[in-house]
């Protein structure tokens, strides 16, 4: 083992040791909490026990469906104990889409939530006896933590050979070894399983320390799944790093996040454009007490500037920012106070990463084109699970392929101008609909707005765009084209438009485009 893999990471013990009953994680559903020194005791036990009872050994993987819970922070932290791999399985997958995970990863141990019984046993009755060895049900995986909490609890802390034994708490990992596979959505093919390795948990917890000036004192109300890398490494693991609390709650509502937020006295606030704007609308919105907070970051996708004007009038600004899977995910923020004058910038990187934008012959573009984002650094994914075909096409030269294109402004600055599979070319014209979708996202009527190219007989490609209205607005195709074309070239402007109730969204709040393809 390198030593240094556990210094680095091995938070709970030094947090367990520097302020022992500080808040660690807290159900923000039903109140239950942990202190850093219960964090770290209960992490231990279940280490022991997963190892008695599963024999499980370094590089083994678990893998966890169920809903945000308390108990599966606890079991990441022990699966970092024993060196195992850290599987997290979105719950809304189908049979098929779960049995794929657990072939690809090759799961020793599958702990999963009885609500999702019936996928499991469809998936179980269906694997190679050799794959997922071990079954064991996330409510007994909790009565074992409560009551490992009820005695230490009820001994008013830790034995004298309890200390003696934790002081040997270390992580078994090399530092780029993978501690967690997340698969990635799979909007190109089955999904991938991008590893998560020390090295990059330890970097991104620096970076975003750094650049959102984290501290001790901050409080962060915690909704994304856990399947999702925001979930785990946008604001966990970089809170626990810093000693500060995580408050859990199993899914997103605006009423609950803004009560939560206001109750347990949150200083920072993460989302992506849908959830901050289901907040805005909701009836609490003008009254909750939302003044620790010192301001909302953003990501996923740009977010409007009427959006920001609701946000800064509430007194809280908005830091646009981007990252993905497989760097990161914490690469770029925006600082606060440009919010309104660089619009839809991501702003600069993060501490410790370098960038790139190249042409389609890998040569780097000026200033003000648009290309495609490269990324370096030490927050970068050491691969794809067991898939070298898909790692080394990631790569170039050491650089990773985000697949994003960008451009940066003369000062500086970034912009996310759409994903390069995104773009389309109409009448030889390239189009890219982020730009398309910011403009249309400007009229008072539009709530939300996805732009895809669909076929043209004339034009190779066109703009369809898809848009949902604010309640009690309305607007016509004709009068959105209009308002688009003293903003827009005339190849850019949408030839189709399309009113939906709403759009699809995933997990993490993201408009799903791919879906969007299947309505016509």
């Amino acid at each position: 083992m390198n030593p240094s893999a556990s210094e680095n990471v091995n938070w709970i013990k030094q947090w367990a040791r520097l302020t022992p009953h500080s808040v660690a994680f807290k159900d923000g559903d039903d109140g239950r909490q942990y202190t850093y020194s219960e964090a770290f005791h209960l992490a231990e036990k279940v280490s022991h026990e997963l190892v008695r009872r599963f024999a499980l050994i370094r590089g083994d993987r678990i893998a966890v469906l169920a809903t945000n819970e308390l108990e599966t922070i606890i079991l990441f932290f022990a699966s970092l104990r024993i060196g195992c791999v850290f599987v997290p399985i979105g719950f809304r997958l189908t049979a098929p889409e779960i049995s794929h995970i657990l072939n690809d990863c090759e799961a020793s141990l599958l702990i999963s939530q009885n609500e999702f019984s019936s996928s499991v046993s469809s998936v179980l009755a269906n694997l190679s006896p050799a794959l997922t060895k071990h079954t064991m049900s996330f409510e007994d995986f909790q009565k074992f933590v409560d009551l490992e909490l009820s005695t230490l609890r009820r001994t008013s802390g830790r034995t004298r050979h309890d200390r003696d034994a934790n002081e040997n708490f270390e992580y078994d990992y090399a530092i780029d070894d993978p501690c967690m596979i997340l698969y990635t959505s799979g909007t190109t093919g089955a999904p991938k399983g991008a590893m998560i390795s020390l090295k990059m948990l330890h970097w991104n917890s620096l970076n975003t320390t750094l650049r959102l000036n984290l501290a001790q004192s901050d409080v962060f109300i915690s909704f994304l799944p856990f399947f999702h890398t925001a979930g785990w490494n946008v604001l966990l693991t970089p809170f626990v790093h810093r000693g500060a609390k995580i408050v859990l709650t199993k899914k997103f509502d605006s009423d609950r996040v803004l009560s939560l937020s206001s109750s347990e006295g949150a200083t920072i606030l993460f989302g992506v454009p849908t959830t901050l704007e289901m907040m805005s609308r909701s009836s609490h919105f003008r009254t909750t007490d939302l003044s620790r907070i010192r301001y909302a970051i953003v990501g996923g996708e740009p977010m409007s500037i009427e959006l920001i004007h609701t946000w800064q009038n509430r007194g809280i600004s908005v830091r646009q920012g981007y990252g993905l899977t497989e760097f990161g995910p914490n690469v770029f923020s925006l600082n606060e106070e440009d919010s309104i004058r660089k619009i839809g910038s991501i702003g600069f990187p993060n501490f410790y990463v370098q960038t790139r934008i190249i042409n389609e012959n890998d040569q780097d573009v000026p200033v003000g084109e648009v290309g495609e984002l490269l990324l370096r650094g030490p927050v970068c994914t050491p691969g794809y699970w067991r898939n070298p075909k898909a790692t080394l096409e990631a790569f170039c030269n050491g650089w990773f392929r985000t697949g994003d294109l960008v451009r940066c402004d003369d000062e500086g600055y970034f912009f996310v101008a759409g994903r390069k599979k995104d773009m389309f070319i109409s009448g030889g014209e390239n189009v890219y609909p982020v730009e398309v979708e910011r403009v249309i996202s400007q009229h008072p009527a539009i709530r939300e707005v996805a732009v895809i190219g669909v076929p043209d007989p004339k034009w190779g490609e066109v703009g369809r765009a898809y848009v949902s209205l604010n309640q009690d607005q309305n607007v016509s195709a004709e009068a959105l084209r209009h308002f688009c074309q003293d903003k827009l070239a005339r190849f850019k402007v949408p030839k189709q438009i399309l009113f939906l109730e709403s759009l699809p969204k995933g997990d993490s709040g993201k408009v799903l485009k791919r879906l969007l393809r299947e309505i016509s």
